[in-house]
């Protein structure tokens, strides 16, 4: 069972890692196809419209491949974690089923609308289209957060005489406390990968002299959004969000922190390797106190440290949570110093011409997707050892008749299907971006003589 259980974990893992790396794009780029819309509509200004309709192609690609990638999450509930299904089924059903039924197909139907609908339904229903896949992206993120949020911090249910759980109150569950700064930082994480990447991409254009009048619309937009977001994840909802969990969790927050014993005056590790046997972090580089005033404000307080909680309650990873939390933290400052530097540039008018910002611009746009996705370990592997925390732990929920030869099959076969996706995907957005967006007009032109 152990086996089964540890390969189980390593399967699902795998899956949801790379499923979300669509989704994070998607969800950030759809707010930024909106202001592109938007801002056609207020200037009328047709490269604005060219440059929405482009990256809504980009979308397009990304949502396919993160359907497809996300349905195997959802079997996995049923084969690898029946007795986590059968034990919550009657609550995370309710926020997965709405996920599908309605944020979804408001998604998939709009996104349909905005790739073809323009010139036949006019200016308006486009922009109207661009608002609801907005909407429809963030809704259906909103759905996923509320079944995690409820894992984390388990409300809105009472206990059968059976000893499972139902759900008896709906609007609990979809306003769980937990879930408004977990949904405000996960959204923010989302924004800053597509700024990254729409700025990315502008200054791949502007410094390899094609479509050069897109990309500084492109730096544009991307810095001024990854600014502000990048912002917006330090304060406040990486602030919120630490002080939740050191409310609800304080051993994943001893954990992530690399906190061992109990002090008044917790020292803040900024870099530094956990050491497990004894129970001290090697090669630290510290802010005194910087810990306590963090969680407490400037008057301190007690935090407690791994050594007050029971060891069968601890993260069974804590190194591997320690630095991924302390990856995400440390590239989410890096984000707000490049975007602050580039945004001063663009400001000053320097940004289009000075070459070794653009070439920072565009090496880093793979780093937001490590950080969002270490950003989601740090959440998972804090809630460890629990499924639902406090509630069912994760070596109760596995499916008990799966054997692990079984589970390692799939999970090679799900490795192997997964790369040929990721190969697929990276010729289709080669294939787009060489395409550039210029080519968008003729694009349209072609289709509607097809359709006519």
């Amino acid at each position: 069972m152990e086996d089964a259980l540890t390969v189980s974990r390593l399967q699902f893992a795998f899956t949801v890692t790379y499923h979300y790396l669509f989704p994070m794009l998607t969800m950030g780029l759809a707010l930024l196809i909106f202001v592109l819309k938007s801002v056609y509509m207020r200037g009328r200004n047709d490269l604005y419209n060219r440059a929405a309709r482009f990256w809504g192609k980009i979308f397009a690609v990304t949502f396919v491949f993160g359907v497809v990638t996300g349905i195997p999450l959802e079997f996995q509930f049923g084969t690898n974690w029946a007795a986590f299904s059968a034990f919550t089924g009657d609550i995370i059903a309710q926020t997965l089923a709405m996920e599908g039924a309605f944020a979804f197909f408001l998604e998939s139907a709009f996104v349909g609308l905005f790739l073809f609908g323009e010139r036949r339904f006019g200016q308006r229903l486009h922009w109207f289209s661009s608002l609801m896949v907005f909407l429809g992206t963030w809704a259906s993120g909103y759905f996923i957060i509320t079944t995690n949020a409820w894992m984390q911090n388990p409300v809105g249910y009472r206990v059968l005489e059976n000893g499972n759980i139902e759900l008896n109150d709906y609007w609990a569950v979809l306003l769980n406390p937990w879930m408004f700064a977990q949904y405000a930082h996960n959204m923010g994480g989302a924004v800053v990968c597509g700024a990254f990447v729409m700025a990315g991409l502008g200054a791949f254009y502007v410094l390899s002299g094609r479509h050069v009048e897109y990309g500084r619309i492109f730096l544009k937009v991307g810095v001024i959004a990854g600014a502000l977001s990048s912002l917006w994840m330090l304060f406040p909802t990486g602030h919120f969000s630490s002080d939740q969990v050191a409310e609800h969790q304080p051993v994943a927050l001893a954990a992530m922190e690399g906190h061992f014993q109990t002090d008044r005056e917790a020292d803040l590790v900024f870099i530094g390797q956990p050491d497990m046997e004894k129970m001290e972090i090697d090669n630290p580089i510290v802010l005194p106190g910087g810990l306590s005033i963090l969680l407490y404000g400037p008057a301190g307080g007690e935090v407690k440290g791994l050594e007050g909680f029971p060891e069968k309650n601890w993260p069974d990873n804590i190194p591997l949570l320690y630095y991924s939390y302390h990856v995400m933290v440390g590239l989410g400052t890096f984000f707000i110093g490049i975007m602050f530097l580039a945004a001063f540039m663009l400001w000053r008018g320097w940004l289009y011409t000075f070459r070794p910002m653009l070439w920072v611009l565009m090496l880093a746009i793979p780093f937001p997707f490590i950080a969002n996705t270490a950003g989601w370990l740090t959440a998972e592997l804090g809630r460890q050892p629990w499924l639902a925390y406090g509630l069912m732990r994760t070596s109760e929920g596995v499916s008990p008749l799966v054997s692990s030869g079984n589970v390692l099959f799939t999970l090679i076969g799900f490795a192997g299907v997964y790369l040929i996706m990721g190969l697929l995907y990276i010729v289709l957005m080669v294939r787009e971006v060489g395409h550039g967006p210029e080519g968008e007009h003729e694009t349209l032109e072609n289709t509607e003589n097809l359709t006519a």
